[in-house]
């Protein structure tokens, strides 16, 4: 039988659909072995996320996936500048919605569906909103989105287009998440949360596994944005699972990036805490990673640890020029993706160092 696992307390849960959280208040992790990885198995499967299925938490004999997908994944890795032959950006806004989030939802959108759930909803920045109504409606699920009033319009646009309610909270990222909270416990419905959901960890390990196929290896570091830290997980679960069956030699760093107005993870990781203590957001333009209170923290600063990895905080005047940067190499990003390459030229990185910068958002999404 599949159940969580409290992060904090160890106590064991049932997967019900209306399971969020610990009694404790803990988070929850999925119960579960390693997989063993059969990479003959997957040209078996179409060229998306699914390639991996085997590795996923579901019934060998499951089904589900097929009338979910949209062909998320498998998203282009290429040279960024051929200077600096050995820096790559993988383009994960080539995704149905238009950014990484897709890697999640779509694999917890499945979970919900073969849960028989009726509803789902969730808090948002905006991008994890748009791929959560997007395959809400791939499943034909009632849908409520809780998000920011000051949320960019293309997103809330874009929504509304899937026929999700939006809810819009004036308040912090923190007030957005318990206002959903509290109407998924009124509501006694699913709580499609990209933060507390495990499942959706298991759609952005998938990041991981596609590099490890285009690159023919591993990359010496992964630059990453960190706010709940959705994609910092799943590339450190994704290469742990390749790295214990013996596939990848070693784990890349991974050098978390964050915005200096709102920086718990940070502050955490310099004094050496284990725990993140919450912050005051004093306000970004990097919305996607504006969290001052991460559900996740001991996680995450375990997993930049462990890889031997950093933190590295943004200025707004550089993300606006990194932003620049990039357009001008062809690429436009969102606001929060262009944090991620300002950290990049930030890092100091070794003449030969492999290293991969997610490009997480599409420019479009922005204000």
């Amino acid at each position: 039988m599949e159940q969580y696992i409290c992060n904090r307390c160890g106590k064991k849960h049932e997967i019900t659909p209306t399971i969020w959280k610990c009694t404790c208040g803990g988070v929850l992790d999925l119960v579960k072995d390693t997989p063993k990885i059969d990479a003959a198995v997957w040209n078996r499967y179409p060229n998306s996320l699914w390639r991996y299925f085997e590795t996923m938490p579901f019934a060998k004999d499951s089904k589900t996936w097929e009338s979910v997908t949209m062909g998320e994944g498998q998203t282009p890795l290429i040279v960024l500048d051929p200077q600096e032959p050995n820096t790559y950006v993988k383009v994960d806004y080539m995704m149905p919605t238009l950014s990484f989030k897709d890697r999640g939802a779509a694999v917890l959108m499945t979970k919900a569906k073969e849960l028989w759930v009726s509803k789902v909803i969730a808090d948002s920045g905006g991008n994890a909103g748009t791929a959560i109504a997007a395959y809400a409606a791939r499943c034909n699920l009632a849908c409520d989105i809780y998000l920011s009033d000051e949320t960019s319009p293309n997103k809330i646009a874009q929504i509304k287009a899937h026929g999700a309610t939006i809810k819009e909270i004036h308040g912090t990222r923190e007030d957005i998440a318990a206002a959903a909270q509290r109407a998924v416990d009124e509501e006694n419905v699913f709580y499609a949360s990209h933060v507390y959901n495990p499942y959706f960890y298991e759609g952005t390990k998938t990041y991981a596994y596609e590099i490890y196929e285009q690159l023919k290896g591993v990359p010496d570091a992964l630059i990453i944005p960190v706010g709940n830290g959705t994609l910092v997980l799943g590339a450190y679960y994704g290469f742990k699972e390749l790295f214990e069956n013996g596939l990848i030699e070693k784990m890349p760093k991974i050098i978390a990036i964050q915005a200096a107005n709102c920086a718990p993870l940070t502050k955490a990781y310099e004094k050496g805490e284990a725990i993140a203590e919450p912050v005051t957001n004093e306000g970004t333009l990097a919305e996607g990673i504006a969290i001052a209170a991460p559900a996740r923290s001991k996680q995450i600063l375990e997993a930049v640890r462990e890889t031997k990895g950093t933190f590295i905080n943004i200025q707004e005047e550089e993300i606006l020029s990194a932003r620049a940067k990039l357009a001008d190499m062809g690429f436009y990003v969102e606001v929060t993706t262009a944090a991620n390459y300002a950290g990049y030229l930030k890092y100091k990185k070794a003449p030969a160092e492999k290293v991969i910068i997610p490009l997480c958002g599409a420019g479009i999404k922005s204000k």
